[in-house]
Parts: C-alpha cells; structure tokens; sequence
C-alpha cells in the first residue's frame, strides 16, 4: 500500500485543481471522489443555437449522435454510434414540415403513410380491376335480361309479347318454365301418379301380365335428397301426361294431330323405362293408368278428406319396334324385344 506525502503547497494545489475537474461548467456541483466519473456534458458549439423542447432541427443542422467529448470526434466515438442501431437522420422531412412545402410531386400516388388495401376490388391491380369490373357488368346485364324474359313471360299478353313472343318462350322453355299452380287461388291439392304394366311371353310360350309399375315414384326416389335433379326426371313424365291429358277427351279418344303425338310420346316414355326392367319375355302390350291420390288436409284443420286412390286406365297399347328407345333399328330390349304377331301399329282403342 503506498502513501501520498504532501510536502508542499504547490502539491495542495494540485490536488484541488483535480477536484475543480470533476465540478460541471454550470456550476452545478461536484462529485466525490468515489462516486466515478461525471455524466457525460452536451457539445458546447457556439455555432449551433439551443432548441425549445420539440423543435425540429433546421435542414443542415448536425444532428448529435452520441455523447460529447472535449476533444475532436474520433472514428471509435463514430463507430459506436452506429453499433448501437442509432440511424442517420434526414433532414428532407423535417425541412417539409418547417416550411409547410411538401417534396411529393406525384400526386397520384398515395404517400408513404396510406395503407394499401388488402380487400375488394381495390386490393388487386390495375388488369385485374378492370377485368373485374367488366365481369360484374356482364352478370348484372344477363340477370337484368332474365328478370325481363320472365316478367314477360307471366305478364298478360301485350304489344311486346305479341311482337317479341317466340324470343321470350325461347329464353323460358324448358328450363325457367314458370308454374303458377303452385300458388292462390288454385293451388295443387293432388297427387297424381302414372303407373303402367305390361303384358309378355314367358319362357312356356304363356302369356302373363306384370304388375302395376309406378314411374312417378322412380322419379320421386331420383330427385329426393338431390341437390342438382335431373331435368328428365323433374318434367318429362309430368308434362308428357298433362300433354296426353289435355288431348284426349274422357273416353281416352285423341282430339287430332296433338292427341295422337301425345299417345306416341308416352308410349316412348314407358318403353324407355320398361327398357331397364327384366319382365322375363318379349313384350306385346304395354297398359298406362293415373292414381290420384287427394292431399291429406293438417290435423289440426278438422277437415276431413278422402286420401283413397282415383284412377283413370288407358287401354292397352300393342307394342312396335319403333316404341323402343332405339327406334326400328333397335333390335328390341333387354325384355327380348317385340312378341311374334305384335309388329302392327295402333291401340286398342283405335280397333
């Protein structure tokens, strides 16, 4: 351990004026001498002016970047400045907003600070704007044209219909096919079902009839639990028989040409079903009848309504090549085709 002799005044001096080092220039005080070294002092440059508190620095003006020394700056004081993530400063923004002029001079784009969007039409570019924006136009166009088709097609006749009635059934037939029966005052209060048998040679030579088949109810069981049902096994049938209902009187007679094509339109219609079924022989006659059945009324409606079958039989029809699904160059069904003796065309109504 070493010991400090003090043998003159000049070395008391000298240890004061030590002291006097650690004091700050303000005047605001010592430290100790335990205490470490002083707070490091702000640059005293007369050059720069003292700024209020939260004042921008004018352009130009050095911004300080780390503590003052009394020395010159060295590259070491530099370098730890920017060790420790301090960027530099542009004085570009802060001249703008001192000024009150704005350095942007695009002004179709949006300035730094705007977000961009991320949803809609405006998230995506220019192309693909325009190409959205064109697409929107078209199905807004084509669903405007719909709503017309089909107004027109329900409205009473008038001058546009009478003029314009072929284009308008067009649109409308047969997908958008309107049916006001659904609704007041004459809402269906029926079911109607079109049921058929057969008449076939059995492997014996025998003649034998086959059971009642209900078509409406293949179609029932096609759409049921379909989201997208078939068109064929909406309409087809349903409208065939209301075509054959509507031209034909009570004795099953056909009213001219309509009643003898709805006759050859049902008759495709049955065969065309009958095709998947094995009867176990050559058909000969095919039989078409419709059961009615009346909508059981709600139970707590009190009405009492009677739910047993009507039905309407339709003789028996002879069976040609030119009934089957193929045509005359069909060579027959999977039932064998055509019995012997059951080649002529006709009903049995018509004998």
């Amino acid at each position: 351990m070493s010991t400090l002799w003090i043998t003159d005044v000049d070395d008391i001096q000298g240890i004061g004026a030590g002291m006097e080092s650690y004091e700050h220039k303000d005047g605001s005080g010592g430290r100790s001498l335990s205490s470490g070294p002083p707070p490091p002092r702000p640059p005293e440059d007369e050059a720069t002016p003292a700024l209020a508190p939260g004042a921008v620095p004018a352009q130009g003006a050095p911004a300080a970047t780390g503590p003052a020394t009394d020395g010159p700056a060295t590259g070491t004081a530099a370098s730890g400045a920017a060790a420790v993530g301090q960027a530099p400063t542009d004085p570009a923004p802060a001249a703008s907003a001192m000024t009150g002029t704005d350095t942007d001079t695009d002004t179709d784009t949006a300035s730094p600070g705007t977000p961009r969007p991320t949803h809609g039409i405006a998230a995506l570019s220019m192309p693909y704007q325009v190409l959205a924006a064109v697409s929107v136009t078209l199905v807004a166009a084509l669903v405007c044209v719909h709503l017309a088709m089909v107004f027109l097609h329900v409205a009473p006749p008038n001058t546009v219909t009478k003029r314009h009635g072929e284009a308008v059934q067009g649109w409308v037939y047969p997908e958008f096919e309107q049916n006001w029966k659904l609704f007041a005052p004459n809402p269906l209060q029926q079911n109607i079902a079109v049921e058929v048998r057969a008449q076939y040679t059995a492997a014996d030579g025998s003649r034998r009839t086959s059971e009642w088949i209900d078509l409406s109810a293949q179609d029932g069981e096609a759409i049921r639990g379909n989201l997208v049902p078939s068109h064929i096994h909406q309409n087809q049938l349903r409208r065939g028989w209301d075509f054959f209902v509507g031209s034909h009187d009570n004795e099953a007679r056909p009213n001219g040409l309509r009643g003898r094509l709805s006759e050859r339109y049902i008759r495709r219609i049955v065969m065309l079903r009958l095709d998947d079924i094995d009867l176990g022989g050559p058909l000969q006659r095919v039989q078409v009848r419709s059961s009615t059945r009346a909508i059981e009324a709600p139970a707590w409606s009190g009405e009492r309504v009677d739910t047993r079958p009507v039905h309407r039989l339709m003789p028996w029809w002879t069976i040609t090549e030119a009934d089957f699904p193929g045509g005359v160059d069909s060579g027959g069904t999977g039932n064998g085709g055509v019995a012997n003796g059951a080649g002529n065309s006709g009903t049995e109504a018509g004998r």
